[in-house]
């Protein structure tokens, strides 16, 4: 019946003069106690008289020191930290204003004068041996009403029907003090905090507000089975990746939820909020530090400006777009085949503006949505001429491997010619900077996609030696891109939501990852240092194993693999190489002013070389002969061998002295 009151009326706040009131009479109760025990329990009428005295300036300066504090501004049952320091410094400073008045009247009768109270000369306000005992009592008073009041509170309307989420918290920190009460601030809250894990020595074994440390070793799925914890939540948001790599990889292994909280700066007015804490997501297990890159650059270099996309509807073109308004361009014209996708993006990016409308320095940017194929040559030219953009980012290619080893010809009309159209039009209006979206499967290539991905670079890159070109062509590289359409994460979570098998093609096989917004990131940099000619490359960090990708989506989807979800291995696809790489052999790299960003120098091609190269190519383009089109660019890529592919019959053997023409073997 209690309980059912209570939480009937939780909603009601006692009004802040009842606080008052009851913290003077605590502040009351605690010199009458403080006089008693001075006095060892013995009250001479005189002292009685001199309490009464004392009770009226207790009161007179204890409300004026309490209200100036905000001491009865907070709401009792919801006590924090804060809460108690304004009560510390409300008690703190009527104890120093009496102590002061004590020494004021001490100064009085060192001068002959006396101070009359209730006719009687008083030599001080309240005796100091009294203060002394007062300051601790009231303090103790006040603060055990308010939490008691708190305990109590959340006794009662805690003990509800229906099971409740035990939680560990990695961390015992003031992150994991703020973590636990987010947890348990309501009655309503799902979350039992059960315990702490920490790796300081000092702390294990120790206790925080009742609730034991534990030594993260100690922790194995049978200790959580014996006190049913089901969640563990990181509350270390400040530690370096590496650091959180480390500490993930230790409880992946574990059958719990993993959750993480963000970074401090981004809890709102420096309180975490419920939703903010996260489950753990493979973009965490990237083990290394996140990219940092300088938005003011591409702002500048972005401000009032045309920005055309192509491949707009795609993972990262979505991103590149998205972020683009962040940047205050003037105009964004997004390009893409795909009709529904684009659609798609149209309202996603209608509705990101209309949030950013009301944003201080945020200028409206308009937006044209375009349907168009970039191997369409009029109509790339028709619409760079209308545009007139000033930078193009370019993201429309074919990407998926197999599917391009058995579509050569589509792979060179979309990511040869489809680049080679927008990147002639782009020189032809004068575009100030364009910056081509390649890959890591172009270093080396063993595949078709690969190696036309190569062969647009080299295309692009040798525009910059065309004679009367006055657009900087810019080339970013990078490796596979967490969560992007066709990804390998997505296909392992359709695959574990199916309940498995989850197939990956060899156990040693290694890739590098980013994520879509890093991915941009880079791509915007390029667009910002770059002066034409570059292949910027990204520090990726280690390459990451498929296999134990796998195994941690498995994981962190709440199975245990090979166990409840199968892993089959169903060997390399065509084209398909164990280890990608970021640079050719005969490639060196050169630093930026960015630590993680570094620039490729590869060879310089003549533009007419190259020209004569893509014409070449049109020949078994147009006759429909896929193979004389992928046997004719290994005669122009010298690096492109085919890996467990079809056309692995083509390579060849270099003639002596004669780099880029082959002999049949």
């Amino acid at each position: 019946m209690i309980k059912h009151f209570i939480l009937r009326h939780s909603n009601i706040i006692v009004s802040r003069w009842i606080v008052v009131l009851i913290d003077l009479l605590l502040l009351n109760s605690a010199i009458i106690l403080a006089n008693i025990l001075r006095f060892d329990f013995v009250l001479s009428e005189v002292t009685k008289y001199h309490i009464l005295a004392q009770l009226l300036t207790v009161t007179s300066i204890g409300i004026a020191t309490l209200m100036m504090n905000g001491a009865h501004k907070g709401i009792i049952r919801h006590t924090s930290q804060s809460d108690m320091l304004r009560i510390v410094k409300a008690i703190t400073l009527l104890v120093m204003l009496i102590a002061s008045i004590n020494y004021a009247i001490l100064l009085l009768g060192n001068t002959g004068r006396t101070m009359i109270i209730g006719g009687s000369e008083y030599s001080t306000l309240i005796p100091n041996s009294v203060l002394i005992i007062f300051y601790p009592l009231a303090l103790f008073f006040l603060l055990l009403f308010r939490l008691t009041i708190k305990l109590a509170y959340y006794s009662i309307t805690t003990t509800e029907k229906g099971e409740k989420v035990n939680v560990l918290i990695y961390g015992a920190g003031k992150e994991g003090l703020s973590v636990m009460h987010t947890l348990t601030g309501t009655h309503a809250s799902p979350f039992r905090v059960v315990g702490f894990m920490d790796d300081q020595p000092g702390k294990i074994g120790k206790s925080v507000q009742g609730l034991s440390i534990y030594n993260p070793g100690d922790v194995t799925n049978a200790f959580l089975a014996k006190r049913n914890i089901t969640e563990v939540i990181l509350a270390m948001p400040n530690i370096s990746e590496e650091q959180k790599t480390e500490i993930y990889n230790r409880l992946i292994s574990l059958e719990v939820i993993i959750k993480s909280v963000p970074p401090i700066d981004t809890w709102i007015n420096g309180e975490l909020n419920l939703k903010q804490i996260q489950n753990l997501n493979i973009e965490d297990l990237l083990q290394r530090e996140a990219i940092r890159l300088d938005n003011q650059e591409v702002l500048r270099g972005t401000f009032g400006k045309t920005v055309l996309v192509t491949g707009a509807a795609g993972s990262i073109g979505h991103e590149l777009s998205r972020q683009l308004l962040y940047f205050n361009p003037r105009r964004i014209v997004l390009v893409d085949q795909a009709e529904t996708p684009l659609f798609e993006l149209e309202q996603d990016l209608t509705k990101l503006e209309l949030e950013l409308e009301g944003r201080k320095y945020h200028e409206k940017v308009s937006m044209e949505f375009v349907i168009a194929d970039v191997s369409n040559e009029k109509c790339i030219g028709a619409l760079i001429r209308s545009v007139k953009p000033h930078l193009i980012y370019h993201a429309a290619a074919y990407k998926h491997v197999p599917l391009m080893e058995a579509n050569p010809l589509e792979a060179i009309r979309v990511n040869v010619f489809g680049t080679g159209n927008l990147a002639d039009a782009a020189s032809e209006a004068g575009v100030e900077k364009f910056i081509m979206i390649s890959t890591d499967k172009a270093v080396n290539p063993t595949n078709v996609m690969g190696a036309t991905k190569r062969l647009a670079e080299i295309y692009i890159q040798s525009l910059n030696f065309k004679p009367g070109n006055k657009t900087a062509f810019i080339t970013t590289r990078f490796g596979n891109v967490l969560g992007s359409n066709g990804s390998v994460t997505r296909t392992f979570k359709k695959q574990i939501l199916a309940g498995g098998p989850v197939t990956v093609t060899h156990p040693e096989i290694t890739r590098y990852f980013m994520t879509i917004p890093e991915a941009c990131q880079l791509v915007f940099e390029a667009g910002a240092m770059g002066k034409g000619g570059e292949i910027f490359i990204f520090d990726m960090g280690k390459p990451v194993r498929i296999l134990d990708m796998a195994k941690n989506i498995i994981r962190l989807s709440g199975f245990t693999p090979d166990r409840e979800i199968k892993i089959v291995f169903t060997g390399l696809r065509p084209g398909e190489k164990l280890y990608e790489e970021l640079l050719n052999d005969k490639e060196r790299t050169m630093a930026t002013h960015h630590p993680k960003i570094m620039i490729a120098k590869v060879r310089d091609y003549p533009f007419a070389e190259v020209k004569e190269m893509i014409e070449e190519l049109a020949g078994p383009f147009h006759q429909g002969n896929p193979r004389a089109a992928v046997k004719m660019i290994k005669e122009f890529i010298p690096e492109y061998i085919s890996n467990n592919s079809v056309y692995r019959t083509l390579d060849f053997d270099f003639q002596p002295g004669r780099e880029g023409v082959r002999k049949a073997k």
